[in-house]
Order: C-alpha cells, then sequence, then structure tokens
C-alpha cells in the first residue's frame, strides 16, 4: 500500500476503513487547498475558485469511480490544474489574436441618433418594439401583431401614436 502525503508532506493518516472517501469530505479537505495553489498561479482568487469548483463538478459525476482511488483529491488537484493552464492558454491566445488587430478609430453617434435614441426611450415599450420592427427590421403589421399577441388595430395604433410623440421630440428647429 502506498503512503498518502499531505501537501505539505506530512503522511496522511491511514484510512479506518475500506470504505471510499465520500465527495464531501473530499471537498472540504481540498478545495482551499487547490483554490489557494491556484490563485498564485492564475492571479486571480475568483478565477480559482471558478476553476476549482469545475474540477470538482467533473468529480462529482465520476465519484463513483474516482473514491477508489489512492488519492481522490490528486485526481482533482490534475483537473484543475489542467483547467487552469487552459484557461492561461486561451487568454494568451485571445490577447495575441487583439494585439494583431487593427484598432479604428470609430466616431461615437452623431447628434441624429442620439436624438433618436432619446426619443425612442420615451415611447412605452409596446410602441417602441412596434416601431424596431415595423421601420428598422421591416416587418409587416401583420407579423408584428403576430410576434406581440396582439391584434392588427392594436399594432396600428402603436404605431400612430409612437409616430406622434416622436415627431414631438424630434421637431427641429430653425436655429439647428
Amino acid at each position: 500500500m502506498t503512503t498518502i502525503h499531505t501537501l505539505d508532506g506530512v503522511p496522511a493518516p491511514p484510512a479506518t476503513s475500506d470504505r471510499p472517501p465520500e465527495f464531501a469530505d473530499c471537498y472540504a479537505a481540498q478545495f482551499r487547498v487547490i483554490a489557494a495553489q491556484l490563485a498564485v498561479y492564475l492571479g486571480s482568487v475568483e478565477e480559482a475558485q471558478e476553476v476549482t469548483q469545475e474540477a470538482f463538478t467533473r468529480a462529482w459525476s465520476r465519484w463513483s469511480r474516482i473514491a477508489h482511488y489512492d488519492d481522490p483529491g490528486a485526481w482533482v488537484r490534475r483537473v484543475a490544474w489542467n483547467l487552469a493552464t487552459s484557461r492561461l492558454r486561451r487568454a494568451r491566445t485571445a490577447l495575441r489574436h487583439w494585439r494583431g488587430q487593427r484598432l479604428e478609430l470609430v466616431a461615437g453617434p452623431g447628434p441624429d441618433r442620439v436624438a433618436l435614441e432619446a426619443a425612442l426611450a420615451e415611447l412605452p415599450p409596446n410602441q417602441r418594439r412596434a416601431v424596431v420592427l415595423h421601420y428598422l427590421a421591416g416587418l409587416p403589421v401583420a407579423e408584428i401583431a403576430d410576434l406581440c399577441r396582439a391584434r392588427e388595430g392594436a399594432v396600428r395604433t402603436w404605431l400612430y401614436r409612437a409616430r406622434q410623440t416622436l415627431a414631438r421630440h424630434l421637431e427641429v428647429s430653425d436655429d439647428a
């Protein structure tokens, strides 16, 4: 029988029975230790906890097999470290990709767009939805009525009222 050592090198006490360890016991004994190791590796406590939780989630679904290993915590630790390494690789790849992109400065929205968005925000939700679907998405009134589960007459009313409200908010003075 192999001797199991804890992280500080001290031999773990021998198991008192031939029963495999419970998942909750393994979780309680290992979660903080694994998460602390990964926090240093990843540079983020939150990410380390997330990765450790994912490793334990994977262990849970296989616990009937993993519980019979000499050290089930070692399996969880290995999976957690593999997940952390994969996460770092993905982040590094994303950073390389981002650095390779040409960043073009895009002008912010013009005054007309800002005014339109402000006017649309003043509309009740049904009217705003009808305006967007009819004028921006190009849907006919019948299809909007079907999507909104309303009568066509109601949709026409929403569009009429929305046009009136938008006209008041979007009136352009001679000075502008």
